[in-house]
């Protein structure tokens, strides 16, 4: 759909039109909206305006909605599937285990096959611990942490994400209870070493790459870097979060790039392919708190009824094989670079205060271009601020509503999260879609104020 075949879609057009190819979506919206008090949605990041489509199925890069409606996805599991949807490897283990068996309720082999695969992978890997997602991942780390220190307090960064228990979630939320937390901003190190010398921190953690979904705010490497000795020196435990970029950005993790070894890693989603899955790794020392043998007052009782469940563990171990020779990565990788390189080309010949940015998560950034970054991973500006600014939301919503309109589907327009599925035809059917979008958020001065 190009702006020479149609009249311009003002918003209002544009929700009525996107309504009327979306009915069966609609119906179901309405039905949601009687059960979900999020807006009918079931994860926050789903809630949108009008509604999202509803799913039914999906394979490779591409997904169909109840109304027929196909899409090229890159929310792709929330980031879960670098390896697309339904990768026959991984949809043949699921159902021969399905056959064999879900839930034994005991020890089986594919628990440790799988363990040994992550630790192959990743240096810093000497013990590990199965759980249900990312976030119960997280707060392991946090007890065990404190359970090896003796201590009690967290120190965490503004903006970066952990999940939304007490503990892990964005400073002063309402309804929670975290006195032992202290949040300070990212990239200062006189704050840090300031905080970290008074003994007092069982943890420091770090989301991987940065902050939001791998780096929307991007870490500098030299401060990372700089954290881990830092921590060491001070006998803080350093926990690397990387839910979202564990063998995402390299079969050894985001800290295989920067060649760092955390003390402590959380990861999830592209863990198990796409299965919900929680994993903390890390020191044999600090994961001497399950050890039944340990003294009580040091010890911690791991349980859970979804730990390492034979059919997560099919499908980590299908997923984890494909990773080994990083050829998923280098696909999603060069996906991403080509989507970021067509795309600002897009926004600079249409003079829009815009860009993409992101190794294999593609951010989408409107603001002031302050400068013009010479790497992939850096926002056109260094204000955190501009970044996550709350004014460039509805821009943003407006775009991923456009685009779905135009058979591209995002999570809000916010980012494009890349997989090994994508391929040059469909970025160009993306970037076609994304010109397009423009034109009419142009036309309809949307970017005046920006």
């Amino acid at each position: 759909m190009t702006t020479t075949a149609k009249k311009t879609l003002t918003k209002d057009r544009l929700v009525e039109e996107y309504i009327k190819k979306h009915p069966k979506s609609a119906k179901l919206h309405e039905r949601a909206l009687k059960l979900f008090s999020g807006s009918g949605a079931t994860h926050g990041a789903r809630i949108f305006d009008p509604f999202r489509p509803y799913a039914v199925k999906a394979s490779g890069c591409r997904k169909w909605d109840v109304d027929g409606n196909e899409y090229i996805d890159y929310v792709t599991g929330h980031g879960a599937l670098i390896l697309g949807h339904s990768h026959p490897a991984w949809v043949k283990a699921l159902q021969e285990q399905v056959a064999k068996g879900v839930h034994y309720g005991e020890n089986h082999e594919l628990e440790i096959e799988w363990a040994e695969l992550i630790k192959s992978m990743v240096p810093s890997v000497e013990r590990l611990e199965f759980g249900a997602c990312g976030q119960e991942a997280n707060l392991l780390g946090i007890r065990i942490a404190r359970l090896f220190t003796g201590r009690k307090k967290i120190l965490r960064f503004e903006e970066n994400f952990h999940g939304w228990a007490d503990e892990v979630v964005a400073e002063n939320s309402p309804g929670i209870a975290n006195a032992e937390v202290k949040v300070i901003p990212m990239h200062d190190l006189n704050r840090l070493e300031a905080e970290l010398s008074t003994k007092q921190y069982a943890i420091v953690m770090t989301e991987g790459g940065g902050a939001h979904m791998a780096g929307q705010i991007p870490w500098d490497k030299s401060f990372i870097k700089e954290l881990a000795g830092i921590a060491r020196k001070y006998g803080t435990v350093w926990l690397l979060d990387e839910v979202v970029t564990g063998f995402r950005e390299d079969k050894g993790g985001w800290q295989a790039l920067l060649e760092v070894k955390p003390d402590l890693t959380s990861f999830g989603k592209c863990s198990s392919g796409g299965l919900a899955v929680g994993i903390i790794t890390g020191r044999a020392d600090i994961f001497e708190a399950f050890n039944p043998k340990t003294p009580p007052e040091r010890r911690f009782r791991h349980t859970g009824t979804w730990n390492a469940n034979p059919l997560v563990c099919a499908a980590g171990v299908a997923a984890c094989k494909q990773y080994l020779n990083n050829e998923p990565q280098r696909k999603a990788r060069e996906a991403a670079a080509y989507l970021r390189e067509e795309g600002n080309k897009v926004f600079k010949e249409r003079g829009i205060n815009g860009r993409l940015y992101g190794r294999t998560i593609v951010h989408v950034y409107f603001g002031p271009i302050e400068f013009e970054p010479t790497d992939e991973i850096s926002p056109p500006t260094r204000d955190v601020k501009k970044i996550v600014s709350p004014e460039s939301m509805p821009i943003k919503n407006l775009l991923g509503l456009h685009l779905f309109h135009r058979g591209v589907a995002t999570m809000g327009g916010r980012n494009f999260i890349m997989s090994a599925a994508h391929s040059k035809k469909d970025i160009d059917q993306t970037i076609d879609a994304l010109a397009s979008s423009l034109d009419d958020m142009l036309a309809e001065g949307v970017f005046q104020n920006i």
